[in-house]
Order: C-alpha cells, then sequence, then structure tokens
C-alpha cells in the first residue's frame, strides 16, 4: 500500500480533514507519519478522544479504517527493515554460536588442567602426613579402597549400560544415563567423594558418549527415510544434548533433501512445462518449507536466532525454485509473448506463497523480485504483438464498420447479456485492436501483486498511438506528410478514400478511447477500491474516471483521438479551400470586383459556402449520425472543427487581407454586402446544425467588422450602404431551404432582388446555379 495515501486526521469531518492534509504531507515519508505514535509521552486515549470528540459514526468508521491500514502499513514496514537486515543478522548469531563454543573449550581445557594440578598436589599431601598410630591408617586405607572398589564398579556398570544404550539407539533412555552420570559426576566433585582422576576419567567418558550420541543423530536425520514424527525426535533429542544450531541445521537440512528429491521425480519433458508442471512443483516447494517452519517451532518454538535461520533457508529454496521456474517455464513463454502462461504461473506460485504468511512467512516478494523482469519482457511483447498484428490488418481493412464477426472470441469476464446490448461497430483492424487489448488486460488481472497497472496503461496508450498514427496515415493527405511517410515506410495502410470511410477513421478511434478502453482498464483496478465502506454502488462511467491516474490516461487517450480529428479536419479543409492547379477557391477577387456590375445582382451565398461547404457538412453530418449512434457529441465536435478550421483560415488569411484593405481596388458596398451574406450563411446554417461555437461565432462576427472598416477606411459609410440584419437572416434561410430542397415559393412576390424587398424564386434559382 502506497504510504501516500496515509493522511494526518483532524478535527471535524474526516474526510475533509484527509484532503486538507493531503498536500501538506504529500512529501513526508511513512516513518515521519508515525512519530506521533513513536513518543514516549503518547497517549491512546487522548489521541482518539481528540480526534474523535465532533465525529459522528461514519466519520469514526472512516478513522478506524484509517488506524487499520496505518497499522498494515507500519507491519509493512518493518517486515522490508527485517528482511534488509537478515544477512548481517545471520551472519552475527553464527559468529556468537562460534565463539560460544570455543568458551566452552577453554573452559573444559581450564578445569582439566586445574584438575590435573588439584590432584598433584593431593597426592604430595598424602605422601607429607606421617601422624597417626599405624593401625589407624590402615583402617582409613582399607575404607578407601572398598569405596573406590564400589564406585568403580558403578563405574564400570554405568559405561556398559551406556554402550547398550547407543548401539540399541534408545535415545531417550540414553539422554536420561547420561543426565544420571552428569548428576553423579556433579554430586561427587562437591562432596569430594572421588578422587580427581576418576572424576575426571568419568567426566570424559560423559563427553565422548554424549558426542557419540550426537553423532548417531546428526546419522539419523540425514537418512531420507527420516520423516515427521522421528525427525523432530531426532532432533529434539539433539538439542537437548546442547547442540541447538546444529540440530536447527540437520532440520532444514533434511527438508532441503527431501525437496530436492522431490523435484527431480517431478522432473517432466520439455513439451509439458507449463501451468499443470507449475502448480505441482509450487505444491511441493511451498509445503515443505511449510513443513519445516511447522518442525522448527514445534522443537524451537520462536527463539530469533532459530527462526532467522529459517526464514533465510526459506529465501533460498523460494529463489532456487523461482530460478528453475524462470528457466523451464516463464523464460520460453516471455520469448514469445506467451503473457497468459507467464501470468497463470505466477499467480499460481503466489497463491500458494501466500498461504505461508499465517506462518509468518512472506515470501512474495522473494518471487515479485525474481518474476517481475520476465512478466515484463511479456508485457513489452504483447503490446508489440498488438501493434504488429493490427499495422499488418490495417493494410487490408475496407474502413467499413461492422460489428463483431460471430465465433469471435470474447474476453471470458464480458457476459452475453452485456454483449448483446450494446456491440461495437468497428472495422476490421479496429475490433482486431480492441479483442487483443481485452484480451491482455484479462490476464494482467491475475498480476495484480506486481503492481504493473501503471506501466501496462502506458503501454496500451503507446499502442493506441500507434494505431492512431495508422488511422492518420490512411488519410489520403498523409501522403503528402514528408514525416508520415519516413516513418511508416515499412508500414503500408490502405487510404480511406471516401467521406464515409475517413469518417469511419474517427469512429473507430473515438470508440476506442471513450468506451472500449477505458471499460477494459477497470479491470486492472483492486477490488478494494472498488468496494470502499460506506460509499453507495457507482456507475461504471464514474468508477471508470474516479482514480486521478485513470482520468489523466484517459485524457491522453483522447488527445491521441484530437490529433487524428485535427488531420481530418486538415485534410478536408485543405481540399476545400485549393483547388486542383494550387489557386484558393475562396479569395478576395470574389468580392472586390462585384462593384464593376452594373446591374444590381441576385442575392444568394457564395458558391464556395453553398455548393462546396454546406453540401460536404450536410453529407458529413448525415455520415455521421449513422456512425456515432449514441454518441452525438462527438459527431457535432467534428463538424464545429471543421468549420472552425475554414473560417480561421479565412481569417488568417494575409494574402486576402492584403489585397482587401492595401490592394489597388477597394472593397465596394456589394463585396461588403456579400461578404457579410456568407458569414451570416455559415452562422446560420452551423447554428440549425447546432455545431456553432462560441469561436467561430466570434471569429466570423471579426471578420465581419473588419470587412466593414476596410470600406469605412475609403471614407465611405459602410452602415448606409448595409441592409437591415434581418435580411441577411432571411436570404440565408431561403438559400438553406433551397439547397435542402424544402424550399415552397408559392407565395413569394415575383419581383424584387434590391436588398429591401423579398427575392424571387427566379432570382434566387438563377444566382444559385452560377
Amino acid at each position: 500500500m502506497d504510504s501516500s495515501t496515509f493522511t494526518s486526521l483532524s478535527r471535524g469531518s474526516f474526510s475533509s480533514s484527509v484532503e486538507d492534509s493531503s498536500e501538506s504531507e504529500a512529501n513526508l515519508t511513512l516513518s515521519d507519519r508515525l512519530k506521533v505514535f513513536k513518543t514516549s509521552n503518547f497517549d491512546p486515549d487522548a489521541y482518539v478522544t481528540s480526534k474523535c470528540q465532533t465525529m459522528n459514526e461514519k466519520e469514526i468508521r472512516h478513522l478506524c479504517s484509517y488506524l487499520v491500514e496505518l497499522k498494515k502499513a507500519s507491519a509493512e514496514e518493518m517486515r522490508k527493515s527485517v528482511y534488509a537486515n537478515y544477512g548481517a543478522f545471520i551472519r552475527t548469531s553464527r559468529e556468537i554460536s562460534d565463539l560460544e563454543g570455543q568458551l566452552l573449550s577453554m573452559r573444559n581445557l581450564l578445569s582439566t588442567q586445574a584438575a590435573l594440578v588439584h590432584g598433584l598436589s593431593e597426592g604430595v599431601h598424602i605422601d607429607s602426613l606421617s601422624t597417626g598410630p599405624e593401625d589407624s591408617a590402615g583402617e582409613d586405607v582399607l575404607y578407601e579402597n572398598k569405596e573406590l572398589s564400589n564406585i568403580e564398579n558403578w563405574l564400570v556398570e554405568f559405561l556398559d549400560t551406556l554402550e547398550v544404550l547407543l548401539s540399541e539407539r534408545r535415545v531417550d533412555e540414553a539422554l536420561a544415563a547420561l543426565d544420571e552420570g552428569e548428576s553423579m559426576a556433579k554430586e561427587a566433585k562437591e562432596r569430594q567423594t572421588l578422587s580427581q582422576t576418576i572424576l575426571l576419567s568419568l567426566e570424559t567418558t560423559i563427553t565422548e558418549q554424549r558426542q557419540k550420541l550426537a553423532d548417531q543423530l546428526a546419522e539419523t536425520t540425514c537418512q531420507p527415510s527420516t520423516r515427521g514424527v522421528e525427525l523432530r525426535s531426532a532432533v529434539l533429542a539433539l538439542k537437548k544434548l546442547g547442540d541447538g544450531p546444529r540440530a536447527h541445521t540437520l532440520l532444514l537440512n533434511s527438508h532441503k533433501q527431501k525437496l530436492q528429491g522431490n523435484m527431480q521425480s517431478l522432473r517432466p519433458s520439455n513439451a509439458s512445462y507449463g501451468a499443470a508442471y507449475t502448480a505441482s512443483l509450487s505444491q511441493i516447494v511451498f509445503s515443505t518449507i511449510a513443513q519445516a517452519a511447522s518442525d522448527s517451532l514445534a522443537v524451537f518454538d520462536e527463539e530469533p536466532a532459530y527462526t532467522s535461520e529459517l526464514v533465510t533457508w526459506a529465501v533460498k529454496q523460494t529463489e532456487a525454485f523461482a530460478l528453475i521456474l524462470k528457466r523451464h517455464v516463464l523464460a520460453s513463454s516471455a520469448a514469445v509473448g506467451g503473457l497468459r502462461v507467464a501470468a497463470e504461473c505466477v499467480h499460481i506460485c503466489l497463491a500458494h506463497c501466500s498461504l505461508l504468511e499465517a506462518r509468518g512467512l512472506s515470501l512474495s516478494p522473494v518471487l515479485l523480485r525474481l518474476f517481475r523482469p520476465l512478466i515484463e519482457q511479456a508485457l513489452n511483447d504483447n503490446l508489440k504483438r498488438i501493434e504488429q498484428s493490427c499495422a499488418a490488418l490495417a493494410a487490408a481493412d475496407d474502413w467499413v464498420l461492422t460489428y463483431l464477426p460471430a465465433g469471435t472470441r470474447l474476453a471470458s469476464s464480458t457476459s452475453l447479456s452485456s454483449v448483446n446490448l450494446s456491440q461495437p461497430k468497428l472495422s476490421s483492424s479496429a475490433h482486431r485492436f480492441n479483442s487483443m487489448v481485452q484480451e491482455f488486460l484479462e490476464d494482467l488481472c491475475l498480476l495484480e501483486s506486481l503492481q504493473l497497472d501503471v506501466s501496462t496503461l502506458e503501454g496500451v496508450l503507446q499502442v493506441f498511438n500507434s494505431y492512431v498514427n495508422l488511422l492518420i496515415n490512411a488519410l489520403p493527405s498523409s501522403m503528402d506528410n514528408e514525416e508520415d511517410t519516413e516513418v511508416y515506410a515499412n508500414k503500408i495502410v490502405r487510404m480511406a478514400e471516401t467521406e464515409a470511410q475517413q469518417i469511419a477513421l474517427l469512429a473507430n478511434a473515438s470508440l476506442l478511447a471513450d468506451e472500449l478502453l477505458p471499460r477494459a482498464a477497470m479491470k486492472l483496478l483492486p477490488l478494494q477500491q472498488t468496494n470502499k465502506m460506506d460509499e453507495p454502488p457507482r456507475r461504471g462511467s464514474d468508477r471508470q474516471s474516479r482514480l486521478p491516474e485513470q482520468r489523466e490516461w484517459k485524457r491522453r487517450l483522447q488527445r491521441s483521438v484530437d490529433r487524428l480529428r485535427d488531420s481530418f479536419c486538415r485534410h478536408h479543409a485543405l481540399e476545400l479551400i485549393f483547388l486542383d492547379d494550387g489557386d484558393t477557391s475562396i479569395n478576395a477577387q470574389m468580392y472586390i470586383y462585384m462593384d464593376d456590375n452594373t446591374d444590381e445582382p441576385e442575392w444568394f451565398p457564395s458558391p464556395i459556402f453553398q455548393v462546396v461547404l454546406f453540401a460536404k457538412l450536410t453529407r458529413m453530418a448525415s455520415i455521421a449520425t449513422d456512425m456515432f449512434l449514441g454518441r452525438e457529441r462527438f459527431a457535432t465536435v467534428l463538424l464545429m472543427r471543421l468549420t472552425e478550421t475554414v473560417i480561421l483560415w479565412l481569417s488568417e488569411d494575409q494574402s486576402f487581407w492584403e489585397d482587401i484593405e492595401e490592394g489597388p481596388k477597394p472593397l465596394g458596398p456589394l463585396g461588403l454586402q456579400q461578404l457579410y451574406l456568407d458569414m451570416e450563411f455559415v452562422i446560420l446554417f452551423s447554428s440549425q446544425g447546432r455545431y456553432l461555437s462560441r469561436n467561430l461565432h466570434q471569429v466570423i462576427k471579426n471578420i465581419i467588422g473588419r470587412a466593414i472598416d476596410s470600406v469605412a477606411a475609403t471614407g465611405m459609410d459602410p452602415y448606409s450602404v448595409l441592409p437591415e440584419d434581418d435580411w441577411f437572416a432571411e436570404v440565408a434561410q431561403i438559400a438553406i431551404k433551397v439547397l435542402t430542397g424544402k424550399a415552397n415559393f408559392g407565395n413569394v412576390d415575383r419581383d424584387v432582388t434590391s436588398p429591401t424587398a423579398s427575392i424571387s424564386a427566379t432570382s434566387v434559382f438563377s444566382h444559385g446555379s452560377n
């Protein structure tokens, strides 16, 4: 869990306090945020009272949830710190054990030397004694000889009994005999009932027999047939002999020996490596580790030195297992981009590994560290395969939108009812792109522990950008772009010749970016993030954009679609403005030379606006309505951007305005009126089509204002020659009806072509045919 999600709590609303404190604590580490709990004078009751005094029940629940998450993060931090220092701890423990052994040997040596010195001094003292009657001396010697004879007999019997117990491997009785001998030696030493020579002989014998028993027990633990209770009994006996470190090491070595034997017996042929092999091998490894942990706990309890050795041993076995799996399964799967096989294998291992956490063994970080590079390689290879497959299909794509072909494999998580409710209409390459990304993200759902969601979404975004580049390259105008030609020289893309095919390119990109890819990305959301406490169920569209990272990712998808839309609008704007010979269809002369005619013109929008622009936008609106069913807003924005592109070009064309404002022949009243009419015509039909933006409206008003200023600069009052605004609206409305075939001239006066009168049907059709 990312520690940046934890924020300090303040009095009042818990949710608002989290928002207020998140900015101030964004740069604090987890240890800094835990300082308040580490102080020596920390009072839990006072802390809870200060936070909960004004809270309601819901906010208290949020506080409890926060503290639980903080506790989990603290435990995780402590576990990482312990893992980081395990090696040094084990080395120190072993050095301490070796030092203890050396001190014990030194103590035994000093005891032996002291016994020898004491014996020599005692012998000299006895020889120097000459007092007392001879009869008394004789009785003492006779008594001592008798006592020594009894002890020697016991010693001989003790040694024989111990030899028999060891030869018959009666471990418990041998341990009892050794304890009896040690007690006897200790008592004799305290009461000085034995000479130093006999006492030293007894202690030496006990030490030798103890070592002999320890060697027998060690040999027993190394036997493959020693299992279960017999193994634990041998290890426990060895521990009782005072050799605990050796006993624990032998216990772990015994389990390692059995583990290696089971793994070798499982080795299959190369053709059978896969999920089944992984499951069997993983079960053998982690069940053996679990059994070793149980035996260690049963014999040695939770002594830190033995627990640390167990963890180190378990980590080594896990690393060995991971290397075998990488060599036989993951490496080959990753090399061919087999993400599903690799994901299933890693998921199986992590599932078995998680069962050990109840025993205090968290080995998942070891697996994740070793598996991550191969999974990332498989991830990148899969993304590259998606890109190459879609590029190959784009070379033969007819850019016709269809439903998903019957019999095509769907993601397993997609229900039949949801498929029937909303099947996407895409071209063949887009269908392939969508299905491959869906399968790709579904495979990665098994690898939530690897935390690859950020890199995965970034990879999907890059692949989508590559596919959008293919769609841009399918526009005819892209052939004139040297940069695109160089980049896609090795990628053949079928051209989208017709307007319907070109709009289909936009339909592909917009549907993928707006719905299909965000919906697929929802599979990467952890379960706990989509089911938070005290939150009502949310709609799918709300959950898709709930996280900041996913909202930003969706915006980046949309920016890629905007690139395609801008290329589309630029292509059609250039096609509309420029003629085949390189001249422009919109120029200043079409307005300037209108004043050279002596006759009153028949007022109608200029052909470039009525025959070309209006007709093109009308056709595209009809096509887009069918293709963007349920997503009319995208079609509206497309028409809006295309209209803006044309009008913006006119407003920024320097040669056009240089001819009008600084040319040899100024713009006259009739030209001004025609330009005014053309612009009002654009405003009217874009408004009726609901794609008139504020920006477009303002640009058109600026064009009209600039034209009026140019006429006023000649000394003429432009408003004296311009008709009322209603006249422009009326003419533009009639033109739209004529062009759409909805005109009805039964009640229209036939006489008049002036700006102050109605327009006759004859004059309208006459001008429209020019």
